[in-house]
């Protein structure tokens, strides 16, 4: 690990009342004599005035000093609060750095806190995660996340997976009794168990990634149907073009809500049907794109003329992992009751676009799609890398049931353990490469 120390400017660029220089290294003591002409007091807030190199002032505020290893990073920290212009805090930026200091990369900060053991990687990510929080919801599983329950979960999971993993190993060493030790049903239920863990894991951890980042909704459905309307009214203004006239929709377009705290991304496409018009058949081809990333598709169904081939053509080319909502559209045109209620494809929504009326149910409809809890109390902050690292500790669960179930050999089935045990190290950082870490905290802000 470098031995440097760090320094950067840890506010946001542009004015404001106060502006802060945060420094960390070893050379954080010798530093501050020079600069301030004393090692502050630990942990208590001083004031005092900034000098140049020749003596002359260029603020005065207050400095913060944190000896190691008590301090965000592990390391000395020294944090000059003063003034929040942006010549003032490059004035004080330029002076650390003559003094021995270098600049800080982005999350460099975060970075060593890490790699001195004060945050794992799942609660280092978290820090970035309740920084970047659009939302009051986000915000709550993001601090959920960095006081460690996400991690305490993950470590509860790989324990267990180590003490299974100790237990099949030991039996490698008598070959001539690891068939009695695979079959007499511990191992079975052991597997079971995690992989019961496993599951309920993964499940809120979707349900976490849904809360940083939001939900994609794409509108799908034949021209006419009341896509756009659907979409003005759940996003509360005239976004799309709106008239009698089918295919006016030719491009997708996007908007940002959201329902009680919880971000939720709608998409809007081109009517599905088969076309001549080479702009139309553009847009459509975007559409079934945007449909393949999507994380719930919402199918809209004119309830005046029902379901029909063209409904069902649909239906059959969607992929079968997407969620689905199907939303009735038009009911002020018929004798429908709006509301959640049982239709040929299953539980509907019946709307109308134009009144409103149903509005409410899909948006509850999609809240609970989401996670919504009310309070968003136990629910944290997931990535995608998180998600990702789970199902390939899934694979190996589960293929490890298998080498158990078909072959009983002991020494695959520790194999594939010490796979999944490998995979979810990664959340946490028991296990990760150089180049993660790399991507990870160069995504943070300069100064955390």
């Amino acid at each position: 690990m470098s031995r440097d120390t760090i320094a950067a400017i840890a506010t946001p660029p542009g004015v404001g009342g106060v502006g802060i220089v945060r420094l960390s290294g070893e050379a954080v003591p010798a530093i501050a004599k020079q600069f301030l002409g004393q090692l502050p007091v630990p942990r208590r807030a001083l004031l005092q005035r900034f000098l140049a190199d020749d003596g002359e002032p260029i603020d005065e505020g207050l400095v913060l000093y944190f000896p190691a290893p008590h301090s965000y990073t592990g390391e000395e920290v020294l944090e000059l609060h003063g003034h929040g212009g942006p010549v003032v805090l490059d004035l004080l930026l330029q002076r650390v750095l003559a003094l021995g200091a270098r600049l800080a990369r982005p999350g460099e900060f975060t970075e060593r806190a890490f790699l001195n053991g004060k945050l794992d990687l799942a609660r280092a990510e978290a820090v970035a995660d309740l920084i970047e929080a659009g939302t009051a919801q986000a915000v709550r599983a993001a601090m959920v996340s960095l006081s460690g329950v996400f991690s305490r979960r993950v470590d509860a999971l790989v324990e267990g997976l180590i003490e299974l993993r100790m237990y099949i190993e030991a039996t490698i060493d008598f070959a001539e009794e690891a068939i009695d030790f695979l079959s007499d049903g511990q191992v079975s239920q052991r597997l079971a168990e995690l992989h019961q863990q496993w599951f309920e894991l993964c499940r809120d951890a979707g349900q976490g990634r849904l809360l940083r980042d939001g939900m994609t909704v794409v509108i799908a459905g034949r021209p006419n149907a009341g896509k756009s309307s659907l979409l003005n009214q759940l996003s509360g203004q005239d976004s799309a073009i709106v008239t009698a006239i089918a295919g006016t929709t030719r491009d997708v377009l996007r908007e940002r809500i959201q329902l009680d705290g919880m971000p939720l991304h709608v998409l809007d496409t081109a009517g599905l049907r088969d076309s001549d018009d080479p702009v139309e058949q553009e847009g459509i081809r975007r559409a079934w794109r945007e449909i393949a990333a999507a994380d719930r598709v919402v199918v809209v169904l004119d309830a005046v003329e029902g379901l029909g081939a063209a409904e069902e053509a649909i239906r059959q080319r969607l992929p079968d992992s997407l969620p689905l909502t199907v939303v009735r559209n038009k009911i002020d045109l018929t004798e429908l009751t709006p509301g959640e209620a049982q239709g040929e494809w299953g539980t509907e929504i019946r709307v109308s676009a134009k009144t409103a009326a149903g509005i409410d149910a899909l948006r509850e409809h999609l809240k609970h799609c989401m996670g919504y809890t009310g309070g968003g109390e136990g629910l944290f902050s997931a990535r995608r890398r998180h998600l990702d690292a789970l199902e390939r500790g899934g694979h190996h669960l589960q293929a490890a049931q298998q080498q158990l179930d078909i072959l009983q050999a002991s020494e695959l089935v520790a194999e594939e353990l010490r796979l999944a045990h490998q995979c979810f190290g990664e959340i946490t950082g028991t296990f990760t490469a150089d180049d993660l870490l790399g991507r990870i905290f160069s995504s943070f802000c300069i100064g955390k």
